[in-house]
């Protein structure tokens, strides 16, 4: 008995389901869908890293331009200490040529206004091109899990054929099918669900950076309208927090000559 068994159980084909062989199941169909599966998966990487370098940058800028742009005596001064392809850098220049252009118009418009319009195109230019493939990403996320859905239904079409021609729903049957269905909506949520991610991160950076942009413009603005005298609160502060520190490190003393009666005054800077 035990030998029938063991016969029975070598003589019982072998059969494997796996990936590969759920995909060659699918046939040009699901290999169909799972590259247009990879393309969205590797696009949607190539955005993220590609985004992330260049918002990182545009970050970093933004400290040269609190530390060194300000510290000019003019704007034409601290525009040529900020990189030349940076965004401040454009909208500085931007900011300068609004100013020579106001001079030259025949209608009396307003410089405030004329130039606020000015730095406005400059901004929107500049978040058009940090926004430059989000678009992308928003597409994969809303569209990857439907992609998934058809092979989904295209691989429970096909259980469905093959149980009909068996007239038997045996496993050897609706394993293949079954199992392609479920391997496509896995591959649509794991490319959809990284492409929303990384849409809303990219996204809320950018609106950072948007708000760093709106407040240089600002401080452009106040600066030029004001002939250089009104500068960032910030900077003010800084300014001012340095003379203090400087002005403790002095001490003053008054002395009076017997002799002459005339007084002499003697600084003393203590090192700290």
């Amino acid at each position: 008995m035990i030998i029938q068994l063991l016969a029975a159980g070598a003589e019982a084909p072998e059969t494997s389901f796996g990936f590969w062989q759920a995909m060659e199941e699918g046939g040009p169909v699901a290999w169909s869908i799972l590259g247009v599966m990879i393309i969205m998966s590797v696009g949607s990487f190539y955005i993220l890293f590609t985004k992330l370098f260049e918002q990182q940058k545009v970050m970093n800028q933004y400290k040269g331009v609190r530390s060194g742009f300000w510290r000019a005596n003019s704007i034409r001064e601290g525009a040529t200490k900020l990189d030349k392809n940076s965004a401040w850098r454009q909208l500085a220049d931007d900011a300068i040529a609004a100013e020579d252009k106001h001079a030259k118009l025949n209608d009396s418009l307003e410089a405030h206004d004329w130039m606020h319009g000015s730095l406005a195109r400059s901004e929107h230019a500049i978040q058009a091109k940090l926004n430059g493939g989000l678009p992308f990403l928003a597409t994969v996320g809303a569209t990857a899990p439907f992609v998934g859905l058809l092979g989904t239904v295209i691989g429970i079409y096909r259980a469905l054929i093959n149980i009909g021609v068996a007239g038997s729903a045996s496993i050897d049957k609706v394993a293949g099918p079954v199992g392609e269905a479920l391997i496509m909506t896995a591959i649509g949520l794991l490319v959809a669900v990284p492409a929303v991610f990384a849409y809303n991160w990219l996204q809320s950076r950018n609106r950072k950076i948007f708000d760093m942009m709106s407040g240089f413009s600002t401080d452009l603005l106040a600066n030029i309208n004001s002939g250089g005298t009104i500068k960032p609160a910030t900077m003010t502060a800084s300014s001012t927090q340095t003379a203090g520190k400087a002005a403790a490190g002095r001490t003053t003393a008054t002395a009076t000559t017997p002799a002459t009666g005339a007084s002499t005054t003697t600084t003393t800077t203590t090192k700290r």
